[in-house]
């Protein structure tokens, strides 16, 4: 593995950020404590400029390389946590109650502020790389709040990067593909209102719970009739809640709820128009009055193909050819760093977390020995974009 050496000196020192962000989680854009940390490193890395209160509380750092070059390169890190409380015991646990890094978002922002010391003190670049430290990706889409308050145009960024933790990946392996590599993640609240009464007396009743199974069924043919089996997409009813302790009441309404995920915009579409047409009819049959209210969440992650191919090309020089995928299965999990890439080409990249409990799991923990691999891309990756 070929680190660079100046990255292996540093990686202690970003393991101990790391722990210090895992031990004091926050969520969304809530993430003052944080973006004041970063900020201040970033300051004291002696970068040319840093910014705060991008996107709300987004924090970006500029460092110009020594020679010229008219080329900007960013490379995002996410940095809010989980409303998750953590069972696993280590000397680093999540002061907080209910919240912690369960996704590796402290992780990923110590890789890139690693880099981000090792690119100020070398500036062994022509051009400019932009670290941009985003809030909210687990709710509130702060890429996209940063990408409307300018984040490209602002500071210049003509191609972004991304890089995300993978369990189950053999550690320091990477992963990407172009085109979709993560779903688009819509919503669903569905309020089901009949006539409640004795359950003595259906007849005299319209029953939301009737209704609500026969929804939930009908649901699962938008994949297993309405969709190519080859074009991924998920529809799943994840809440459903009618009723009371009563065993002989038919409840006046029933509630619903669950998401939609899908790989490609066209189907996204047919999705939400053919998840309308179910719930509507089957209301209208049924008799019970149909609120829904569908959200659009994150839309589809889609690599750029030559920006894909370069960074995995960066990615080869850090970990080896073989420890290196480009054709990696597209996940159904979403992520806003969709929205920068609708903004500007570039890549999102997995890096492989090793056997670790899986993403959001209580037990979850971010492999420190990832660190040296997330920091040598980083700089390889500007060091190669825009040699000096």
């Amino acid at each position: 593995m070929p680190i660079i050496n100046r990255v292996a000196e540093l990686a202690e020192e970003a393991c101990g950020w790391r722990r210090d962000f895992h031990r004091h989680p926050e969520l969304q854009f809530a993430v003052h404590r944080t973006a004041a940390r970063v900020a201040a490193l970033l300051e004291e890395f002696s970068c040319d400029e840093v910014v705060t209160g991008v996107g709300g509380t987004g924090v970006v750092g500029i460092i110009r390389g020594r020679a010229p070059g008219s080329r900007v390169v960013g490379m995002r890190a996410d940095m809010d946590a989980l409303p998750i409380e953590e069972i696993r015991p280590s000397d680093h646990r999540s002061t907080v109650p209910g919240k912690m890094h369960a996704c590796g978002h402290d992780g990923h922002t110590a890789m890139l502020l690693g880099a981000a010391r090792y690119l100020a003190e070398t500036r062994n670049f022509a051009g400019t790389a932009v670290v941009v430290f985003q809030p909210a990706e687990e709710a509130g889409a702060g890429g996209l709040a940063m990408v409307r308050d300018g984040l490209m145009e602002r500071f210049g960024i003509e191609e972004i990067y991304g890089l995300h933790n993978m369990p189950g990946l053999p550690l320091g392996r990477f992963a990407t593909r172009p085109g979709p590599i993560m779903a688009s993640a819509d919503s669903f609240e569905l309020k089901l209102t009949g006539r409640g009464g004795h359950a003595a007396k259906p007849h005299m009743c319209v029953d939301p719970i009737v209704a609500g199974s026969q929804i939930v069924t009908a649901l699962q043919s938008i994949v297993s009739r309405g969709t190519d089996p080859l074009d991924s997409t998920v529809v799943s009813v994840t809440r459903f809640q009618a009723g009371t302790l009563a065993d002989n009441i038919i409840p006046q309404t029933a509630l619903l709820g669950g998401t939609v995920r899908t790989l490609k915009p066209e189907t996204r579409e047919f999705a939400e128009r053919r998840f309308r047409d179910i719930v509507e009819g089957i209301g209208r049959a049924m008799g019970v009055a149909v609120g829904l209210a569908f959200e659009r969440g994150y839309p589809v992650v889609v690599n750029h193909a030559a920006q894909t191919e370069f960074a995995a090309s960066v990615a080869r020089d850090v970990s080896g050819i073989g420890e290196v995928l480009t054709d990696f299965d597209p996940t159904l999990i979403g992520e806003d760093f969709a929205y920068m890439l609708e903004a500007r080409p570039g890549a999102f990249l997995f890096v492989g977390n090793g056997d670790s409990a899986g993403l959001h799991h209580p037990e979850y923990d971010f492999d420190d020995r990832l660190i040296p691999y997330g920091m040598s891309f980083w700089a390889k990756l500007i060091e190669t974009a825009m040699p000096a």
